[in-house]
């Protein structure tokens, strides 16, 4: 499992606050003798426009929305994980010759321009985890390096700071749900699942073997492009086609269901692609499943297209299948209910300062 420590650390008690291009989601989970306890898990709207391609485009509106969050989750934590996604941060697996971690961070310090695509170093914040030897290339390693701009994950701490809130760490979306899998799911060293977690605008997609990722991409459609789609076919507003949308989805009906799969088929294709990417540079890796995340994760008949295209089983991640919680406060069915959502904000509210 890959967990990035080094872009923001501090030592305090946290929870994880998920911030989405469409929602900002707050978890509080406790670990104790008996394994994790879901405390706490509330969500409120964000307006379109706010958060754009992972960045702030409106701090003072996120502020406002964050302090309605806590108000209403009864938080106490004032210290959280949160992540980055999308444009606003770079994940990628890269082959280094074979060395020690203090010798290795030198080296990308002095040539990360050769790495990633950045002028200047002085402008970024990065961390690494070497995975291992490559399976390929005798001498070499492979590890997986990430970076943002400062400047991004300066906007992100000090809006937080405004809402009242400390970032104890700085993680990135695709390896929170890592995180989740791994605290959540049994599994062998060879098994390969695929974390596909579809956001309004983002979807992050996480190729795990053994609990460790060993392919990443993000692309720019989610949920929000199949109520574009819809609107586009029908010359509504946006408001309309989003409402049109949610009626089909719940509406039991499958004629609405297949419909709404056309409307889908944009985001389902980039799904599939990136997955037969995947299957072109690791030849032979059998996939195990699929396993969705995200609101859109529960539209009707996006889990059997995905098999039908894939032909690989695909299932609705469950962040809670090891996450015990109060019965008075959340039932087996509100755990259902928010489960697709609250992968990302599960996996960042089970950080725990100094892991990697």
């Amino acid at each position: 499992m890959l967990k990035l420590n080094g872009l923001f650390a501090n030592k305090k008690q946290i929870a994880g606050l998920d911030i989405g291009s469409s929602a900002v989601k707050i978890a509080e989970i406790a670990e104790g003798p008996d394994g994790y306890m879901l405390q706490n898990f509330a969500s409120v709207p964000l307006a379109k426009g706010i958060i754009t391609d992972g960045i702030i485009a409106n701090p003072n509106a996120l502020v406002e929305r964050i302090k309605e969050l806590l108000k209403i989750s009864h938080c106490k934590a004032r210290t959280v994980v949160t992540s980055l996604s999308g444009y606003s941060v770079i994940a990628k697996k890269i082959g280094f010759p074979s060395m020690d971690e203090e010798s290795l961070r030198e080296l990308i310090s002095d040539e990360i321009e050769k790495y990633l695509p950045f002028g200047d170093m002085k402008d970024v914040n990065f961390d690494f985890q070497i995975l291992g030897p490559s399976e390929m290339s005798p001498g070499q390693m492979e590890v997986f390096l990430v970076a943002a701009k400062k400047d991004v994950v300066q906007s992100y701490v000090e809006t937080l700071k405004k809402a009242g809130l400390d970032v104890a760490i700085m993680d990135v979306d695709s390896f929170a749900l890592e995180t989740m899998y791994e605290e959540n799911y049994d599994y062998g060293h060879e098994d390969v699942c695929i974390l596909v977690n579809i956001g309004a605008s983002m979807t992050n997609i996480n190729v795990v073997k053994g609990g460790a990722s060993i392919f990443i991409r993000d692309f720019p459609l989610g949920g929000t492009s199949i109520t574009e789609n819809l609107q586009d076919k029908t010359g509504v507003s946006f408001e309309e086609a989003e409402r049109v949308k949610l009626e089909k989805a719940s509406s039991g009906d499958e004629n609405s269901r297949d419909e709404l799969l056309t409307y889908a088929d944009p985001l389902l294709l980039e799904i599939e692609r990136s997955v037969d990417y995947f299957r072109s540079t690791y030849p032979g890796k059998f996939i195990k499943q699929i396993l969705l995340c995200g609101g859109t994760a529960r539209m009707p008949g996006i889990g059997d297209a995905l098999l039908q295209r894939l032909n690989v089983e695909v299932e609705i991640a469950n962040p809670f299948r090891k996450v015990s919680a109060d019965k008075k406060s959340f039932s087996a069915e509100d755990l259902k209910e928010i489960g697709p959502q609250a992968s990302v904000g599960v996996g960042l509210a089970m950080r725990r300062i100094g892991d990697k």
